[in-house]
């Protein structure tokens, strides 16, 4: 029996890349150092692994950004605009790397990112790789090659992990019509080949290829195309053991494929599906081993042993131990750290932290299963098993858990609570009469830069450095100069800037019942930006208002509208470890009717636009087409349960980032929001098509500027993306926004940028008007 791990977190135990990322991009550090950083991170890793005892060490699961940019960059599938950066003497590629992924603007070039999307059902983001007919690949970068060299070099024989040429493929988009994706593979595979001869030229015995596909629906044409590739891998490299890992979902439809590809291990997810384990026992050739991914990689609870041994035992008595693997569901890039960095008791208590395990702990649980499974249980293991039975007992029947008031609130809840009073089109001219807003409103999506100043007084307000009073002073006169700014060039509804705000999600979970936190329980989102999600543990609900006081009192500065802003059911769910002991539906449903209560508050207090972000609505949907009806089902549910208290005056926005709508578009029109706001600009308004086919009828504010590049974007580009939205969009539906919050930026391009959406909103109406009256002569 054999442990491996299919990658680790790469962020460091203390957010050292992203430090190091963010002051290399700010001119404040040297390349030497990033590079350092990156690769005492890969060595922290490797030596942690090492020393728990794991069998198959992975490398090439660190990344400086993001892993599908760097097989995006090894494999040299450089779209045609950053040819010129590429091309100067001075350019590293971590450089070129860095410009593809954020966008690049000075030296007198102007180059857009490239596009950004979720990971699967993940809230990590990947960037997208970008296909053209008769695509050409070629050998480009040698991350992989390195990586595995230094390891070798740190005394470790380890597992290159790479992306599946498949799942790569997959994964990126056609960028002009007439030409099918996987077509390309033909292409792509002589560059795998090269890679994989100079692994194992080096001394490489093992690698892993990841191909989550394997676990969605699949075409005839790719499950060929699968085949045929890995028929020709396995042609070239007889001796080269290969791992292919599926996570995230299980086989199902596509056991037959997956038995069949000449690859060593086969990786299933037992933690997503656990169902699907007598199938593939009964499926697998003996030629095969199987690892099974029994330890969560996407959450934080402690794994139940006695469950996992259930596992290991039903295998080892079907294949022999000896074609056993143990190792997590998926990477643990999911996961955080360390939760022996946890030393806060005030915000994770003694009995909460004992039912945890972040990726450290979950490293040794892999290897006390395999000790415990094998019968060789040394006096750590065992001591670790009965830890572990003590610690699931006292969770399942802790007394923090549960509150029957809510379990009764939920189950009383009915139809008519998540119905507003009349259908839009009626809304919509109460709406118009009370809000008097011009043709091609603007709004910002919530969040104003948050700087080291702000950082700085919340960080001294949780030491006591500052008093309440004193901390509230300073968040008041932040609020009234962004709300005075606001003002100042135009903008038609505001917002206060959230600047007592930490995170969308960990703001309002501090201020729910049922959820607990962390110091050091950092995730990667995207690049350098890390989310520190909160643990629900038990039932939710709002014991006060969480927000009515920073509206209340921006609404107070101006006689201009300012929106309420919150954070939506299903993205609090989805953004936060979530309980695994009852339905996720269940959860989100306690968590809707808090929101709801809020919302009710804020339309007390005088509020007349609340938003309810839910850009998570598409990130939960099930990776099999099959099952998205039910979860559909239930999300909407709960957004319509948060927002249908209000009066029909009341107008209810939400907004959703980094998704394709196209296939549920008809799910969204049914959350009935008056406004949604959409991340629309790296697309190039691609994404706003489902909408125009849809003839949704709400109104839409599709972005006209990509936030999470520091690019500035001119008056004329935003112009132009608001007639491509014009094109499919009625322009009496369309509101102008940039794509999404505004907390990660720099003061000095938000101010350029959103005076530039301004005047593209004016100039836009102009036109229009302008246009209208000709026509109407």
């Amino acid at each position: 029996m054999q442990t491996h791990i299919l990658g680790s977190p790469r962020i460091g135990s203390h957010r050292e890349l992203k430090k190091a990322c963010e002051q290399y991009w700010a001119g404040k550090t040297s390349l030497t150092h990033l590079l350092e950083t990156g690769k005492n991170i890969c060595l922290q890793n490797w030596k942690l692994q090492q020393e728990a005892g794991i069998d198959l060490i992975p490398c090439n699961d660190f990344s400086y950004y993001d892993q599908v940019l760097d097989m995006t960059l090894t494999v040299g599938a450089i779209p045609e605009r950053y040819q010129e950066i590429a091309s100067r003497v001075s350019t590293s590629e971590l450089d070129l790397y860095f410009a593809m992924a954020r966008g690049y603007q000075k030296e007198g070039l102007d180059i857009t990112a490239m596009e950004m999307t979720k990971w699967f059902d993940t809230n990590y983001h990947y960037i997208v790789p970008e296909f053209q007919k008769n695509q050409e690949f070629k050998y480009f970068s040698k991350k992989i090659i390195n990586e595995f060299i230094s390891a070798k070099q740190a005394g470790i024989n380890a597992k290159p992990v790479i992306i599946g040429p498949l799942t790569y493929l997959l994964l990126g988009k056609e960028k002009e019509e007439g030409f099918d994706k996987l077509d390309l593979a033909e292409n792509l595979l002589p560059v795998y080949i090269e890679i994989l001869k100079e692994l194992e030229n080096h001394g490489a015995e093992w690698i892993q290829f990841d191909e989550p596909f394997l676990g969605l629906d699949l075409s005839e044409k790719a499950k060929a195309v699968y085949a045929s590739v890995y028929q020709e891998i396995r042609k070239q490299f007889p001796n080269l053991k290969l791992i292919l890992a599926t996570y995230f979902e299980g086989l199902k439809d596509n056991l037959s494929l997956a038995v069949s590809l000449p690859a060593n291990v086969l990786h299933i997810d037992l933690v997503r599906c656990p169902e699907q384990l007598d199938e593939v026992l009964s499926a697998i050739p003996q030629t095969m081993s199987l690892s099974l991914g029994i330890v969560d990689g996407r959450n934080i609870w402690k794994n139940n042993f006695e469950k996992s041994l259930d596992f290991i035992e039903k295998t080892v008595s079907t294949i022999g131990s000896e074609r056993v693997f143990v190792a997590p569901s998926c990477s643990l890039l999911h996961s955080p750290f360390d939760l022996d960095l946890e030393t806060n008791e005030q915000t994770l208590s003694p009995e909460i932290k004992q039912w945890l395990a972040f990726a450290k702990q979950k490293v040794y649980e892999i290897t006390a299963l395999k000790k415990l499974a094998s019968g060789k249980a040394d006096y750590q293991a065992l001591q670790q098993f009965a830890e572990n039975k003590k610690a699931l007992d006292n969770r399942r029947i802790s007394s923090l858990i549960h509150n029957q008031g809510v379990k009764d609130r939920v189950e009383v809840t009915t139809e008519d609570d998540a119905k507003r009073n009349s259908p839009f089109s009626i809304r919509k001219e109460d709406q118009h009469k009370v809000l008097q807003l011009p043709l091609f409103p603007t709004t910002t999506i919530g969040s104003f830069p948050q700087t080291q100043e702000v950082r700085t007084w919340r960080s001294k307000f949780k030491k006591g450095e500052l008093t309440a009073e004193q901390y509230d002073d300073l968040l008041k006169k932040e609020t009234e100069r962004t709300i005075r700014w606001q003002e100042e060039i135009g903008i038609d509804v505001l917002v206060h800037g959230e600047f007592e705000r930490n995170d969308m999600v960990e703001y309002f979970g501090e201020q729910l019942s049922g959820f607990a936190f962390t110091q050091n329980g950092w995730v990667q989102s995207y690049g350098s930006r890390c989310v520190k999600p909160p643990v629900i543990y038990g039932d939710v609900h709002r014991p006060h208002p969480m927000t009515v006081y920073w509206s209340q009192y921006a609404q107070s500065l101006t006689q201009k509208w300012v929106k309420g802003m919150l954070t939506g059911p299903v993205t609090i769910l989805q953004w936060s470890f979530v309980r695994d002991d009852q339905p996720r539906s269940v959860t989100c449903k306690q968590i809707a009717l808090a929101i709801r209560d809020e919302v009710n508050d804020l339309e007390k207090a005088g509020i007349r636009i609340i938003q309810i972000d839910e850009p998570a609505i598409r990130e939960g949907l099930p990776l099999r087409k099959s099952e998205w009806q039910q979860y559909l089902e239930w999300a909407v549910e709960a957004f319509r349960i948060s927002a249908s208290g209000v009066q029909d005056t009341t107008q209810i926005h939400t907004h959703m980032c980094y998704s394709e709508f196209n296939d549920i578009i008809h799910n969204i029109a049914d959350m009935d929001a008056d406004v949604i706001t959409i991340e629309c600009s790296r697309s190039q308004m691609e994404l706003l098509q489902a909408f125009a086919d849809f003839k949704y009828p709400n109104e839409i504010g599709p972005g006209v500027y990509d936030i999470h590049s520091p690019r500035v974007p001119s008056k004329e580009e935003m112009i132009h993306l608001l007639k491509k939205a014009q094109a499919v969009i009625p322009a009496q539906q369309l509101w102008v926004n940039p794509d999404c919050g505004l907390k990660t930026r720099h003061w000095d391009e938000t101010e350029k940028a959103l005076i530039a959406m301004v005047e593209a909103s004016r100039e836009a109406a102009s036109t229009y008007v302008t246009e209208e009256k000709l026509k109407n002569h």
